[in-house]
């Protein structure tokens, strides 16, 4: 429910409002809460210090140090977390009053939209073009949108599917218009069985036919002579020589569809759809993703720049051909502090994903949940935003200029955008070398320094005193496909880990730059992000510590008759249960079964992609191994998408997180069997149980720790499909954990 007190429109006496704001009325709750849990926590420490100044055994005390260092960290990344719970809100947007407050749809602001890929084998063509064709056909006016791709891979094979596609939305872009569509994507307007009729017939066969000769370049991995129509597209093609690799290639740009001269076949203005790859050499190194919506940033502001930039990911298409309006209810709004305002936000929302969502790819915390309650307005999350351009060029007070006037945020482009002056500095701009000695990704546009350019880059930007908005309609602006194989989750998650701590433990750290620049609760929002890795400390210890105590009948938590025991009870269920309400309040399928899948894939990543990725980061900052940026893969593999879609976990890779993993799983089931044991000897043989007060809550915790390995324990010995956990893993992690026991009890 949402407080109508405290709302606040955009409305003045001149325009209708375009926006409201408004407190949910859980943020009394959540502040209540929060200060008897923090009185709570303080109580824990002093117990802790009591446990550790009382006489007792080495054992004992190690445990006690770890059990201190783990709530230690617990303690923090809570607090970190009150700064999303204490002013929760809730935007709207009013599309219907845009034109009347701008002045109708020739005063919108030109857009200019980037879509990045990288490898056409993990991200198949057909689905970049599916992004850009959605995008094409936005409601916007078409001379005022321009669509840039970034093909990092440089790949002959992404071309082709773009010049195919070019001819396609001649056709598509009016079919959607006349017909009102809000599916833009062909390949999802297409699968959803929609009526046929001789034109929808129509357009879907010629849809069908780009995309079966696209997919057999894909596959040949070269376009043949029997493809190519025209000599343009053969000399567009001829580019790609046996000197033509992927780290070592000249850079490409290519016009393919010019608002100043192209129209439809029903005579429309068609958005330019321009397709680039910046130059590499493996003699010069270069930055990865933010390196590439550099390249955009600065090709863009040579042809169109224009003043409102929205940066997608290839996978993420539209849903909703309204969004940019809905954007514009905040950057074109003239009773709000425009010139404060950075960026608007969308949610990263995701297809595909089954009832559920067994791997949290949903991402609802962070995407959908926490956003709502920073202060500031939310962090940059890679995909869905809306920039307006000025806020990549320095401090809302002070303008950083570039290099050469061009690329300034107020240049005005003069004629047409295939002219070869203009052509000639798009070449210029994009050389590997241009960056060099210049203040670009480091005061200027998107942000180097961590693998996790969205990241870094809005909280630097918010750092300078810029601020941003969340914009989360009911119907999503963008669907995009999540992983839906366990070990891609993991990777990805171990990339983001390693990107976060480059920022957590730089000189730009959260708790101590981040603090002073923005205050304390955004100070504190950015620094649970970039510190969340350190989960892994409290969760390994957790998932090890208690379990392996209880198999050696070693008691280290209070006893069920001291006040102590309560104290850990409210502890945990209040946690769990504010976590639980967050989740399922925040709507968008916040089921009690996602919730708790959610709070596993928390307790996996922990034990998994977190440990590894913070031993990568270590050993990098000591010199040892070096790290790279790796594609998550767009394709879909039919058996584990049955799998997948039945919720059961893929398991089939030979990886050393699943290793981890499976140790925990052996480990608590052992201590949790133990556990029971005692508990029946004690009951069988009537003794008292007042030895077992002590083990109780090792015993809850073990028996936590199975119900949530459950998915473990099937693929470890009970199925024997491909996805199952190999052998070899079983094995070895049985090896492991007999090991680990047998060690701590001859300790």
């Amino acid at each position: 429910m949402v407080a109508p007190k405290r709302s606040m429109a955009s409305a003045t006496a001149n325009h209708p409002p375009l926006n409201s704001h408004k407190l949910l009325r859980r943020a009394v709750p959540n502040r209540v809460f929060a200060v008897i849990y923090a009185c709570a926590i303080p109580a824990l420490f002093y117990h802790h210090v009591k446990t550790l100044l009382r006489p007792s055994t080495a054992a004992t005390t190690v445990a006690a140090l770890l059990l201190l260092l783990a709530d230690a960290v617990l303690a923090f990344m809570w607090t970190t977390t009150q700064s999303f719970q204490l002013y929760p809100t809730r935007n709207e947007e009013f599309p219907e009053n845009l034109e009347k407050v701008v002045g109708g749809t020739g005063a919108f602001p030109a857009l200019d939209v980037f879509i990045c890929t990288a490898d056409p084998h993990k991200e198949p063509p057909m689905g970049v073009v599916n992004t850009a064709l959605s995008v094409m056909a936005y409601e916007y006016p078409a001379e005022k949108l321009s669509v840039y791709v970034s093909d990092d891979g440089g790949s002959e094979l992404t071309m082709f599917a773009f010049m195919e596609a070019a001819r396609f939305a001649g056709h598509w872009l009016p079919f959607c218009r006349e017909r009102s569509l809000v599916e833009r994507s062909p390949e999802v307007y297409f699968a959803n069985n929609h009526c046929g009729g001789t034109e929808i017939d129509k357009i879907k066969m010629m849809y069908e036919s780009m995309k079966a000769r696209v997919e057999h370049v894909v596959e040949k991995g070269k376009a043949g002579e029997e493809y190519i129509n025209g000599d343009r597209e053969r000399r567009v093609l001829n580019k790609w020589t046996d000197e033509f690799t992927r780290q070592n290639h000249p850079a490409v740009i290519e016009i393919l569809r010019d608002n100043s001269r192209d129209r439809d076949i029903a005579g429309n203005v068609m958005p330019n759809l321009i397709y680039l790859s910046r130059e590499k050499s493996k003699d010069v190194p270069h930055q990865f993703k933010a390196g590439a919506l550099n390249a955009l940033l600065r090709v863009s502001a040579v042809m169109t720049n224009a003043p409102i930039l929205l940066t997608l990911d290839c996978d993420m298409r539209s849903n909703d051909p309204e969004t940019p309006r809905r954007a514009l209810c905040y950057l074109a709004d003239p009773s709000t502090d425009q010139p404060q305002l950075g960026y608007v936000q969308f949610p990263q929302r995701f297809q595909g994903i089954n009832e559920g969502d067994i791997y949290c790819g949903d991402l609802k915390r962070m995407f959908q949940i926490n956003p709502t309650g920073m202060k500031n307005g939310p962090d940059y999350g890679g995909s869905g935003c809306f920039f307006r351009r000025r806020s990549l060029f320095g401090a809302p007070s002070a303008i950083v200029p570039p290099e050469i006037p061009q690329l300034g945020p107020e240049h005005c482009p003069n004629g047409s955008i295939g002219s070869e002056e203009t052509l000639a500095l798009a070449q210029k701009v994009l050389g590997c070398k241009y960056e060099h000695n210049t203040n670009w990704g480091h005061k200027v546009g998107f942000r180097y320094g961590s693998l996790v350019e969205d990241y870094y880059t809005g909280y630097m930007l918010q750092c300078e005193g810029w601020r941003s908005a969340f914009c989360h309609p009911e119907r999503a602006a963008f669907l995009g496909d999540a992983p839906i194989c366990l070990i891609d989750v993991l990777n990805q998650m171990k990339r983001w880990t390693i990107g976060l701590l480059e920022v957590a433990f730089s000189k730009f750290s959260p708790v101590t730059y981040g603090v002073r620049s923005m205050g304390l609760l955004m100070g504190l929002s950015y620094a649970h992000y970039a510190f969340s890795p350190m989960w892994c400390i409290p969760i390994t210890v957790y998932a090890f510590l208690p379990q392996i105590a209880l198999i050696n009948g070693l008691s280290i938590f209070p006893k069920v008759s001291e006040p102590w025991f309560l104290l850990y009870i409210f502890l945990f269920l209040g946690a769990y249960a504010q976590d639980l309400a967050d989740f399922v309040l925040a709507g968008h399928n916040g089921s009690v079964r996602r919730w708790w899948n959610d709070q596993r894939m928390y307790l996996i990543r922990g034990l998994t992609c977190h440990v590894f990725g913070t031993i990568e980061y270590t050993l990098k900052s000591l010199g040892v191994a070096t790290h790279g940026f790796n594609v998550t893969s767009k394709v879909l593999d039919d058996e584990q998408s049955k799998k997948y879609e039945q919720g059961v976990f893929e398991f089939g890779a030979m990886s050393p997180m699943f290793v981890v993993l499976a140790v925990a799983a052996i480990v608590n089931l052992a201590s949790l069997l133990r556990g029971l044991m005692m508990v029946v000897v004690v009951v069988v043989a009537r003794r008292s149980g007042s030895d077992m007060e002590g083990l109780v809550l090792q015993i809850l915790l073990a028996c936590f720790g199975v119900v949530n390995c459950w998915p473990i324990y099937e693929a470890m010995f009970i199925r024997s499909d491909k996805g199952r956990m190999p052998t070899k893993v079983t094995l070895a992690s049985a090896f492991i954990a007999s090991l680990l026991c047998t060690l701590v009890s001859l300790a």
